[in-house]
């Protein structure tokens, strides 16, 4: 294994042990032992960074099923290598916090560590690999993971409600996803995302470019909680702070941003994928700060935060797709270097807020905006931390938010020069959404930190009484508000190291035909419309957020029966309900119903299939003539058969059975098969012995009436059971395009098998391992025949002890 698949791996080798380390060392907080790991894959990713600042990559392949073409392909470029260090390095702070935030004597840290580095390691796969069935593998464990981790107190109604909710909307557009690969591969007969991307032009003109993009867009925002799919997002902020820390800023929801970024090269040239793109993400971002301002919980404020912040970073990378529909390639490039550079500011800013909201909870007991208050003297750091977090998120300087907000409204004014289906006004939609968003933005901002931090302090509301937080619970969150004002005074750090290598990932075939852009990053380009879109943010947010109070009854006029939750609690609450009904239906307790399932499908399957695809023939060439021998035991066969199904008592019904059986051994008998005919004869003995030793011990046979009458559906599928059969051997036997395996056999018995009967070499040899199961069920019978004539069954047919037994 090389060392690229080892970093990507050792997550889960990881865990493995972090059980032990749990049990063993329970003086140690199992974090720090977790730690060490998210620090080396840190360190080991940023090595990197010269690699992809030069344009190069780096590839490594480890077979897994080549006959398939599926192989476990590492591909590290500018954007796969800017997820890994968000991955690892927020993933190295949020262990940092967890472990003062979770109690080693309160919490099972064992499991919360292993679901940690188990997502970890899935995260890592998902925006390293190339092949596109490893990809989905990983992604699946990104969503199992989450639930595990979203359910992690799992007592909780709610965190149970939480985590089967993430599960069932991503798990859904994962199979999307997977379908569009698997289109995407019919098209290209690869399924490397590199050879998608240089087989572009082959896509765009197959029949099958739309579904397939569709299907994908479908998983990236599931995935990445855009409208109407985001609706999981606030209900997973039941898992503990440091989950919600890590999904919301660097991992789970920026998995559906990373799938839309890399697909980019695939699909961005339709001007389906502008549209598509560009007017979710603008209609997720109103959306989410619109209901953002009404909550009252600061971890629901967040969550809404972040589904307006993904849909904004969706909406710049489908306006990025316009640089494609236009000459001036660099001129619109910004939206994508946008889009990059706030997923940054966002990890930043967001993660330090979601920590803020842990220790407001942890030290006061709550998170509720109604019962804070006052708490800037109380905890002036974590003040500062959400002072910092929250202007950064209105897009407010000195904070770097507001460089990423000022790229952002560029960006969409932009988008309104572009005329893709010659509709001019259309485009003025996008800057004015963009602004109203970004005023809702602005109002819950301030709500969420001056509710929180000023006003009067209520301790008789409070379960704890306030106080700041220990210094090992800050230090990841003041990390984070360090980069938030650092990168305002000093954005180009992470131009040249960073954003230009992951911009050129995401439009490689692009940028290889026009001369390589640069990015720089200013504070200040004069009195542009940019400015003036945020002064009026300023101002209108500032107004409404002071009021609030009496324009808040706005959202009552929504009514509760019409929201997406509802539609989703009802369309699960229905789902089970009606597969209760289907299953109640067929599920009756009785043998005779599951095999009239059972032979109806496989008549109407293998009916369909010998009429539609002309499948029956018939011919009588090379078989061999019919003897009166023959004949004879037909007769007998099909007349013991009759009598075994309308015999009276069971008695009767075992000798007839047993001569069906006697009769077959005849046969074999006939057609020289000795061998054959002998085991038939040692089984239906061996079964009609077990017959009649089960036949003294059940209770005296008593015949209902019901139980004797004619059923015409049972004879109906008997009937055509029969007749299927019977023409599927005619057919096979009719259709023979190959010569019989049975030269094969024949010819090497000796040479391979070291035996010149036939048979015994199949058995023994050809198919050894099939003679060993076959021989092990019918140990498991023995075993269960064995247990059924210890157990004494009375008349009303309770099993009672044997004498023996006593």
């Amino acid at each position: 294994m090389q060392l690229l698949h080892f970093a990507i791996l050792s997550p889960f080798l990881f865990a493995f042990f972090i059980p032990f380390f749990a049990k063993y060392a329970k003086k140690i907080h199992t974090g720090w032992f977790v730690l060490v790991l998210p620090v080396l894959l840190f360190i080991y990713f940023i090595r990197m960074l010269g690699i992809t600042m030069a344009g190069e990559t780096v590839r490594s392949v480890l077979e897994w099923i080549p006959s398939l073409g599926i192989n476990f392909t590492v591909y590290i470029d500018g954007l796969g290598l800017l997820f890994a260090l968000l991955i690892t390095g927020i993933g190295a702070l949020v262990v940092l916090y967890s472990i003062f935030y979770l109690s080693k004597e309160k919490e099972q840290l064992g499991p919360f560590y292993v679901y940690l580095l188990m997502f970890m390691g899935a995260m890592l796969g998902v925006v390293l690999v190339d092949n596109v069935m490893v990809l989905y593998m990983f992604w699946e464990l990104t969503s199992l993971s989450s639930f595990l981790l979203i359910g992690y107190w799992y007592k909780r109604e709610k965190s149970r409600y939480g985590a089967t909710k993430s599960l069932l909307i991503t798990v859904f557009g994962g199979l999307c996803m997977l379908g569009g690969f698997i289109l995407l591969y019919i098209i290209t007969d690869s399924f490397s995302i590199r050879e998608m991307i240089n087989q572009v032009h082959l896509i765009a003109g197959h029949d099958f470019f739309i579904p397939a993009m569709i299907l994908i867009l479908l998983g990236a925002f599931t995935k990445s909680a855009q409208f109407p799919f985001y609706i999981w997002l606030p209900d997973a902020m039941e898992a503990p702070t440091p989950v919600s820390a890590y999904l919301h800023s660097a991992t789970m929801v920026k998995a559906g941003i990373y799938v839309i970024a890399r697909f980019s090269p695939v699909f961005a040239f339709s001007s389906e994928w502008f549209w598509i793109v560009s007017l979710t993400g603008i209609i997720t971002m109103v959306w989410g700060s619109f209901h953002a301002v009404k909550q009252t919980d600061l971890k629901a404020i967040l969550a809404f935060s972040t589904v307006s912040q993904l849909g904004m970073v969706v909406a710049m990378l489908g306006a990025g797709a316009a640089a494609l529909h236009y000459d001036n390639t660099e001129y619109y490039t910004v939206a994508t270097m946008a889009a990059i550079f706030h997923l940054i500011n966002h990890a930043t800013f967001k993660g330090s807020l979601f920590m803020a909201a842990g220790i407001i909870d942890h030290e006061t007991g709550t998170r509720d905006i109604r019962r804070l208050g006052g708490l800037m003297a109380i905890m002036p750091i974590t003040f500062t931390i959400s002072l910092i977090g929250t202007f950064s998120m209105a897009g407010l300087p000195p904070f770097n938010g507001f460089l990423s907000k000022e790229m952002f409204f560029t960006s969409m004014l932009r988008v309104t020069h572009v005329d893709l289906f010659n509709v001019q006004t259309w485009g003025v939609l996008f800057p004015v959404l963009a602004w109203i968003g970004s005023v809702f933005t602005f109002i819950y901002s301030m709500k969420l930190l001056f509710q929180t931090f000023r006003g009067s302090y209520q301790p008789d509301k409070l379960e704890k009484k306030a106080h700041e937080a220990p210094i090992g619970m800050l230090i990841s969150p003041v990390i984070l508000v360090a980069f938030a004002v650092s990168l305002f005074f000093f954005p180009n750090i992470l131009s040249y190291s960073l954003i230009e290598p992951a911009v050129s990932s995401i439009y490689p075939t692009l940028l290889d035909s026009h001369e390589k852009f640069h990015v720089h990053i200013s504070q200040w380009h004069g009195f542009t419309a940019e400015v003036f879109m945020t002064l009026g943010i300023i101002v209108i947010g500032t107004a409404g957020y002071l009021t609030l109070s009496k324009w808040k009854g706005i959202y009552k006029l929504f009514p509760e029966k019409l929201t997406l939750n509802r539609l989703y609690d009802k369309l699960t609450i229905g789902m089970e309900k009606g597969s209760y009904q289907v299953t109640k239906r067929y599920m009756t307790g009785f043998l005779r119903d599951y095999l009239l399932y059972v032979f109806a499908a496989f008549i109407i399957l293998m009916g369909s299939a010998l009429v539609f695809k002309g499948g029956f023939s018939f011919s009588t060439e090379g078989t061999a003539k019919i003897g009166v021998y023959e004949i004879i035991l037909s007769v007998v066969m099909i007349s013991a058969t009759a009598a075994t199904v309308f015999a009276k008592s069971r008695l009767t019904a075992i000798i007839s059975l047993g001569i069906v059986g006697y009769t077959l051994a005849l046969f074999f008998v006939i057609f020289r098969a000795p061998d054959l005919a002998l085991t038939q004869l040692v089984i239906e003995t061996i079964s009609v012995a077990l017959f009649l030793l089960c036949f003294y011990h059940l209770p005296k046979l008593r015949w209902k009436k019901k139980t004797r009458t004619f059923r015409l559906n049972n004879f109906i599928i008997s009937l055509g059971v029969g007749i299927i059969v019977t023409l599927l051997g005619i057919a096979s036997s009719s259709q023979r395009t190959k010569d019989s395996i049975a030269s094969f056999f024949t010819k090497h018995s000796h040479d391979l098998g070291g035996g010149d009967n036939v048979v015994n070499v199949i058995l023994v040899d050809f198919r050894g391992f099939d003679t060993m199961f076959e021989i092990t069920v019918l140990t498991i019978a023995a075993l269960g025949i064995y247990g059924m004539i210890k157990t004494k069954v009375n008349e009303e047919g309770k099993s009672v002890e044997s004498r023996e037994d006593k």
